[in-house]
């Protein structure tokens, strides 16, 4: 059994594959995942497992190079719009594009999150950078 780290065994998979430009989405839980990308449902009732939390995991594990949200996060979802943009003072670039934009993208991504996350535009694509 592992001792630390990501228990989940589908992402810990998805986490260890990477390869630098590689592309994950972690979700709220409305988000359409688009048909062929790998879905990994950690939703277990509204709000449980949070963004936040789920992120805060990722980001334990994963060498972010930037990352990208819906800029619709500004007007409609303030605080956490701001958790996000605190990547970018830990030196992850954060970058905006429309939500429709956004919901193309999540195509080119190797797997979705899928949280418990039920507040608007809770979404955010990471792309994975190389730790040397």
């Amino acid at each position: 059994m592992k001792k630390t780290g990501t228990l989940n065994a589908q992402l810990a998979r998805v986490l260890a594959e990477l390869g630098h430009g590689d592309a994950i989405v972690i979700a709220d839980c409305g988000l359409p995942i688009p048909a062929g990308v790998e879905r990994i449902d950690l939703a277990l009732t509204q709000g449980i497992p949070s963004f936040t939390d789920t992120l805060t995991v990722v980001l334990s594990e994963m060498q972010v190079e930037h990352a990208l949200m819906a800029k619709e996060i500004r007007a409609a979802n303030p605080p956490l719009a701001g958790q996000i943009d605190a990547l970018a003072e830990g030196g992850i670039p954060v970058r905006l594009v429309s939500h429709a934009d956004f919901k193309t993208l999540t195509r080119q991504a190797r797997a979705v999150i899928r949280t418990g996350e039920a507040s608007p535009y809770a979404n955010v694509i990471l792309y994975s950078g190389v730790v040397f």
